[in-house]
Parts: structure tokens; sequence; C-alpha cells
């Protein structure tokens, strides 16, 4: 059975989705960016079942949580995986580029998918694509806005506050 919640935080609505294999889903409804997302008319809204989440989520929009402990289980092919699971060995605070994703997962070549797999993360926050940024630093795609990517960097490095 597939659940969701969504609820407004400082940071936009945010949408969660998942059952009792972890969370599949984390929309930030922006309102800016590609990212459309639908509530399936199967899944059965149900706030309790995400309230833990909720609350670390909101912990961290008030820059007072670095790190999630949530089980994830992200829909994507190997190579999106491998991707999404070394973002999360970024630390909170620091970005790193799409060629240096590439290189640590072992295809140096493979910047521009990198970058593809950032745009597909069905996870955002959690598994932090907003960290990742061009090679001269600068920011580059975000599923839901370059500006809502640069909040999150400025949150995370402390220069702004929600």
């Amino acid at each position: 059975m597939t659940y969701y919640t969504r609820f407004e935080s400082p940071l936009c609505e945010i949408i969660l989705v998942g059952d009792d294999q972890g969370l599949s889903h984390l929309h930030l409804n922006t309102g800016k960016g590609k990212r459309q997302f639908e509530i399936s008319p199967d899944w059965i809204r149900n706030d309790v079942y995400f309230e833990d989440i909720r609350q670390q989520i909101l912990a961290y929009a008030e820059g007072k949580q670095k790190t999630f402990k949530v089980k994830l289980n992200p829909r994507g092919t190997d190579f999106q995986k491998r991707c999404w699971k070394e973002l999360t060995g970024i630390p909170y605070g620091m970005t790193r580029t799409y060629q240096e994703i590439a290189t640590i997962i072992g295809n140096p070549k493979a910047s521009r998918a990198v970058g593809n797999a950032n745009s597909l993360n069905p996870i955002p926050l959690i598994i932090p694509c907003h960290r990742v940024v061009g090679a001269n630093g600068s920011l580059t795609g975000f599923a839901h806005g370059l500006e809502m990517k640069q909040d999150l960097i400025d949150l995370e490095q402390g220069q702004t506050s929600f």
C-alpha cells in the first residue's frame, strides 16, 4: 500500500510518498522548475505515517538538522541509484561538481549523465542533488527551480534562514 502526505514547510509545500519499503518521492512544490507531480488516486493519505520525516524536514528548514534518518526506496536505473547514493555522501553545507561525482562513481566522462540522473532524483533534500554544481561553481539545473537550489545551498552555508 502506498501512502502520501502533503504539508507546508518554510521552504514550500512538500509532498511525501512511500510504503513499507521506504520513501519513494519527495516533491518540493515550488511552482517553478520543470518538475510536475501528481498524487495518484490509488495512494492513501496518511499524515501520521510520515510524521517523523516531516519533523526532520521542518528541523532541516530551520537549520537545526543536517542529516536525515529515513528509509529510502527511490526508483531508477542502477546508474541513477549509484549517483544518488554518492550524493548522500556530500556533507551538509558542501558542494561537489558533476565531474567529481562522475569520477567518484568510476566514469569520469559521465558528468552529463550524472546531471541527468540528478534531474530525475525523486527524493531531493534527502538525496541532496542541490549540492551538485557546475565545474566553475555555477548553479546549473534543479528540477524545482534554480532559486530553490540557491536557497538550499545558502541555508546550509548559514547565509539565510527560512
